[in-house]
């Protein structure tokens, strides 16, 4: 039987589940994410494979890049994935790619990106049907008012990547008088969280 090999990470923010096929890597989910079963099928019927714990040098290889990215030592990731889905989907995972460390987009700007503005609806889908979180950065997608919405790890865990990547709605818009940006660089998790419930805590 076809194996898709998969192990399970402790982070900061909560527990991934990896997986690899043939050497690249198709899976890294929250393991208790809303989306969790419904990936897993996609996966098992797209590559007619079945889930078995097991080792692998791409495993190892993200695993050890994941560990660097929650240190803050690693910004960018060249582990060779295989995203599994219809052409629509990995159109918009190419362009999540795309979005850089430190930087956030909306999901109309996404649909802007993808070719087809009205398609916000069907590039929130699949954002969300997304199975290689924080490689492919979907956590960086948020609402066109600013706030955070939508994320299978959960609102928290997307905030906190966030703050990780020094980057949150509130601190990278025009601030009221139309001045320039605000870092939120030096800007601690309490302070971050006092200062505007309205878009980083909703």
């Amino acid at each position: 039987m076809i194996q898709i090999a998969i192990q399970y990470l402790n982070t900061p923010y909560g527990e991934l589940v990896l997986g690899s096929f043939e050497e690249k890597l198709c899976l890294c989910d929250w393991r208790n994410g809303k989306t969790r079963q419904t990936i897993d099928n996609r996966l098992r019927k797209g590559l007619r494979a079945v889930f078995a714990e097991n080792k692998s040098k791409v495993l190892d290889m993200t695993t050890q890049q994941l560990q660097e990215y929650f240190e803050g030592k690693r910004r960018q990731f060249d582990v060779p994935l295989l995203m599994v889905g219809t052409s629509f989907q990995k159109s918009v995972w190419n362009e999540l790619r795309q979005v850089s460390y430190g930087q956030t987009l909306s999901y109309l700007q996404l649909a802007e990106k993808v070719g087809n503005k009205n398609a916000v609806r069907a590039v929130a889908n699949a954002n969300g049907a997304n199975a290689i979180s924080i490689l492919i950065p979907c956590h960086r997608i948020i609402g066109s008012n600013g706030k955070l919405v939508g994320y299978a790890g959960g609102l928290e865990t997307k905030k906190k990547l966030l703050i990780l990547e020094k980057t949150c709605p509130a601190y990278n818009s025009p601030d009221r008088s139309g001045g320039e940006r605000k870092e939120l660089r030096y800007i601690s998790y309490r302070h971050l969280c006092s200062r505007d419930n309205s878009y980083c805590c909703s």
